[in-house]
């Protein structure tokens, strides 16, 4: 089966096919046909190779965290699938940098790591909903849950996760501000739970939120990172809280802790969804409720682009250019790998 890989860390240029021999699967393995994969930036920063707390993972690597396919076949221990079933996965129990893989036409994972999909819920819209769907319900329900009359900020409002959390947001009856880069994104972020939208290109952010919300907003929901995590400070309200979910910008520079008695006594989040939903049972029951939600209307899961997996380093450049909008979907390089 093909397979994009990296050889070496660094920009989009470094993905490339490789030939694989998949071996059957182990015996509490499935061995699983992709049909949809999906593109996180998660997946960007482990082909740069800055969030390793070690030395990172052996070369060559195969990147990807999420996908959704098809049972081929199963190991003998394993009970409650089998072939021809529709299933999805997020991640594999693991930080997001471990066991990646998802870019590829087939793979072998652990029967533990698998949910099913129910017939009203696609393999794209499962491939584009799970990890961030999984990464807003963790900020919602482990860092702030908005509250009716709240106000919340969202940086990168139009991105795959930003604009689940804006849609969850308003739903939980909180206004949603949302910072944007084009007028188009701007758009979308209003289509998608947001009530007012911010150029962040045309006019810095801080005054303008802090016009829409003299006194403060209850939360910043921020995936960007760098540019703007800490100056998201000073638009919080006393007791509010920071969440940093994502690094688009780059990593969140050292500062000092005082600083955040100094700006309003604020509560500070870094969540990893892998800790959320760590087991069998919960991982099933956060997905059901992300596969609710979407039946609900509450939630709409905005397939962006659909990419062939061979053209994946184009889809990289445009992610980091900001040149994407909603979810960004890999289709394998054919059906049946």
């Amino acid at each position: 089966m093909k397979a994009m890989v990296i050889h070496r860390h660094g920009g989009p240029e470094v993905l490339e096919p490789l030939d694989i021999d998949l071996p059957a699967p182990a015996p509490d393995e499935v061995h699983v046909r992709h049909t949809a994969i999906g593109l996180n930036f998660s997946d960007i920063n482990v082909r740069n190779g800055g969030f390793y707390l070690g030395s990172g993972p052996p070369f060559p690597l195969i990147l990807g965290n999420e996908a959704a396919g098809v049972v081929e076949g199963v190991g003998s221990q394993v009970q409650g699938f089998r072939p021809g079933d529709r299933v999805a996965y997020a991640g594999t129990g693991g930080l997001f940098f471990v066991d990646t893989g998802a870019y590829a036409e087939q793979r072998n994972l652990k029967a533990a790591h698998l949910v099913r999909l129910p017939d009203d819920i696609s393999d794209h819209q499962a491939a584009a909903l799970l990890l961030k769907g999984l990464t807003a319900a963790v900020v919602i329900h482990r860092c702030h849950t908005p509250q009716p009359g709240d106000v919340v900020l969202v940086h990168a409002a139009a991105s795959g996760v930003g604009s689940l959390l804006a849609q969850w947001s308003a739903h939980l009856g909180a206004t949603v501000i949302g910072t944007v880069g084009s007028e188009a994104k701007a758009a979308f972020a209003r289509e998608h739970g947001c009530h007012h939208t911010i150029l962040y290109r045309q006019e810095d952010f801080v005054p303008a939120v802090r016009r829409l919300a003299p006194q403060g907003v209850a939360a910043v929901f921020d995936g960007v990172g760098l540019d703007t995590f800490v100056p998201s400070f000073d638009v919080l309200r006393p007791f509010g809280a920071a969440v940093n979910y994502g690094n688009a910008s780059g990593h969140v520079p050292p500062f000092n802790l005082m600083l955040l008695a100094q700006k309003g006594c604020l509560a500070l989040h870094r969540p990893g969804f892998g800790f959320y939903a760590n087991t069998t049972e919960t991982r099933q029951a956060a997905c059901d409720e992300l596969f609710q939600l979407v039946r609900s209307g509450v939630l709409a899961v905005q397939v962006s682009r659909q990419v062939p997996l061979h053209d994946v380093a184009q889809a990289h450049a445009d992610a980091e250019q900001g040149r994407s909008t909603g979810s960004v979907v890999l289709v394998p390089l054919s059906p049946r790998g």
